[in-house]
């Protein structure tokens, strides 16, 4: 019986985890209608305390992604034109949640929490730890390499 070593933490590792993780929640979104990048946007909503402005909403969802901003910009537009968002009254370049937004958003997280309950199942809190501190490392060393090469 042939075992297989334990694979060293590299980019294809954590590619193949980000993948598998985001096809299991595109699944989700998809049978509520939604996509991963508009899951991405209502969720800088969802954390936020108060409407969020337009751009910043943009430009994190952006930088989180690493896509175009024109992209994002359509994303959000989507967003409101479906009613989940809406302009603030007091500040129109703001924008908040629907009920329906609202609403959206707790279900498609709902519908998650079980999901990632069962995958991280098991792994001890110190792995779950270094695993954090590692893919946090990596993800600021990689924005500082992006950022050099724009």
């Amino acid at each position: 019986m042939a075992t297989t070593a334990t694979p060293t933490v590299n980019g294809r590792v954590i590619a193949l985890a980000h993948y598998a993780g985001r096809a299991v929640l595109e699944n989700v979104l998809a049978g509520h209608g939604a996509t991963f990048q508009q899951s991405v946007a209502l969720r800088v909503v969802a954390v936020a305390d108060e409407p969020v402005d337009r751009d910043l909403l943009v430009d994190q969802v952006v930088g989180s992604l690493k896509v175009e901003t024109a992209d994002i910009q359509a994303v959000v537009d989507e967003l409101v034109s479906a009613r989940l968002l809406e302009p603030d009254p007091a500040q129109p370049s703001r924008l908040r949640f629907t009920d329906a937004g609202r609403e959206l958003h707790t279900k498609t997280t709902a519908d998650t929490a079980p999901i990632s309950a069962r995958i991280y199942a098991g792994i001890p809190a110190e792995d779950l730890a270094v695993a954090g501190r590692v893919l946090a490392l990596v993800t600021e060393r990689a924005n500082a390499e992006l950022a050099a090469m724009k």
